[in-house]
């Protein structure tokens, strides 16, 4: 339980991760959000603790385009232009959620290595 309460470092989680929205009922990865690109967004963690990459449709989910993080005990935090903070909690290692208004999930997942647009 102590090795959750630390901060992980922003060298730790710099690189390529995914954001997945899913229904407030709907699996994690339904078939149907893989052929769905509206439904996943490529960001870049950076370890100046800048994102970039699909910023702007990860905003449309969030209401704010995210341009900072930072990590936090229980998870970590994305700052948006506007200045609004969206916490999206640690679930599992590499996966961090958020349940939006709507109901819906975004599911931030580290992805496999590949060039971010």
């Amino acid at each position: 339980m102590a090795r959750s309460l630390l901060l992980a470092e922003p060298s730790q989680l710099a690189g390529q991760w995914q954001a997945v929205l899913s229904g407030p009922q709907a699996p994690a990865q339904p078939p149907s959000s893989q052929d769905a690109p509206s439904s996943i967004c490529l960001v870049e963690l950076r370890a100046d603790q800048t994102l970039v990459g699909q910023t702007a449709c990860l905003g449309q989910w969030l209401g704010d385009e995210p341009v900072h993080w930072f990590t936090e005990p229980d998870g970590l935090s994305l700052i948006g232009k506007q200045n609004s903070r969206i916490h999206l909690q640690l679930r599992q290692e590499q996966h961090y959620q958020v349940t939006l208004k709507s109901g819906q999930v975004v599911t931030l997942e580290r992805s496999p290595p590949q060039t971010i647009p």
